[in-house]
């Protein structure tokens, strides 16, 4: 998650709201949180623009890859089960599900046939943070009735 922040003049004109108008179109935007800064003539609105790097805007037109069609049928239900799993983990942290696993990272997941915490950190995107809050649960996925990805 990532922050941006912007303030506004009480008397500004749609120009002066070109920046945050922008940047709200072009970004994943999670929540924006607006506090009204009293200063007399100087009273400005302050935004605080919480959103997700590298995930395109909403309405953004994105290829959507059919997993099922790329992936060998053994990879594909290994696939699948890991998205039932990151589904049930968004629910739980309260995110939507692209934040916790893009399908392309699951797909990466499945390919390098990831059997350690160490494998997981190797995907792109997949940090520290991530594998310490998912890892374990990831790879008991990956594990289910004696199989690995």
């Amino acid at each position: 998650m990532a922050f941006a922040f912007f303030q506004l003049p009480a008397n500004a004109g749609p120009e002066l709201a070109a920046p945050l108008n922008s940047f709200l179109g072009t970004h994943r935007v999670v929540r924006v949180t607006r506090e009204w800064c009293p200063a007399g003539t100087d009273s400005y609105w302050a935004f605080c623009v919480e959103y997700m790097e590298g995930a395109p805007a909403a309405g953004t037109v994105t290829t959507k890859v059919d997993y099922k069609a790329v992936l060998p049928p053994e990879q594909f239900e290994v696939f699948a089960r890991l998205r039932t799993l990151r589904k049930a983990l968004a629910e739980r942290e309260g995110q939507p599900v692209f934040a916790v696993f893009s399908n392309q990272q699951l797909a990466d997941i499945v390919r390098r046939d990831c059997r350690t915490l160490d494998d997981l950190k190797g995907v792109p995107g997949i940090g520290e943070s991530r594998v310490e809050k998912y890892g374990t649960e990831v790879l008991a996925v990956l594990q289910e009735n004696g199989t690995s990805a």
